[in-house]
């Protein structure tokens, strides 16, 4: 009888395999370009928090990344200070979030993978649908991706930069060169109902 329960568990799928995934702020980049009718300003965000968690198997996914408001840097001060100041308004609105919730697509949890990862963007005072586009490299624990999306930052109520002689585009393209570890990468089997028991290992003890 044991080991027949112990050969049912075994062969019992999995229900969910999730991966924790803890970003390194200080290694990761948040870079942004700003189009104009004269050139293009390119600038980077800090990134304050970076904890995600993604379950290829069901689609979900969660966690948080959190940016700093007013670490906008594109080479010019006084640029960076309107943007802080004028568009952002970083004093009422101190930090930029996105909080994803699903899948879509296949993630490998070793090797590479291209994936889009749908969540609420919070920024301004407002959450809005944002969908990345993610390209992720996955060796052992540790994470390299790439995420790109879009900000129609003006759409969304906030202050178009421009003035008479000086027209910025309404829309921020956005790159996350994103560098962490997975602190665990399992998978997880449940019991069947009524079962005695179970080990760490997932094996069912009389």
């Amino acid at each position: 009888m044991k080991l027949f329960v112990m050969v049912v568990v075994v062969i019992f799928p999995a229900l969910s395999q999730q991966a924790q995934i803890k970003l390194d702020v200080s290694a990761t980049k948040m870079n942004f370009t700003l189009g104009d009718v004269l050139h293009t300003v390119h600038g980077t965000f800090k990134l304050t928090k970076g904890d995600l968690w993604l379950e290829p198997s069901s689609g979900k996914a969660g966690g948080e990344l959190v940016v700093n408001s007013a670490s906008g840097a594109s080479g010019s001060h006084a640029r960076d200070s309107r943007m802080e100041k004028n568009v952002l308004q970083a004093d009422l609105y101190p930090e930029i979030k996105f909080a994803p919730n699903r899948i879509e697509g296949k993630v490998n949890l070793s090797g590479q993978s291209e994936f889009k990862l749908q969540g609420l963007f919070s920024v301004h005072g407002g959450t809005h649908e944002l969908t990345m586009n993610v390209k992720s490299d996955i060796q052992g624990d540790r994470v390299k991706a790439t995420a790109t999306f879009d900000v129609p930052y003006v759409e969304w109520g906030m202050k178009n930069p421009s003035t008479l002689f000086l027209r910025v585009n309404g829309t921020v393209p956005i790159e996350i060169q994103a560098v962490g570890r997975i602190r665990n990468n399992s998978t997880f089997r449940q019991a069947p109902e009524g079962a005695a028991g179970a080990s760490v290992s997932g094996l069912l003890l009389p």
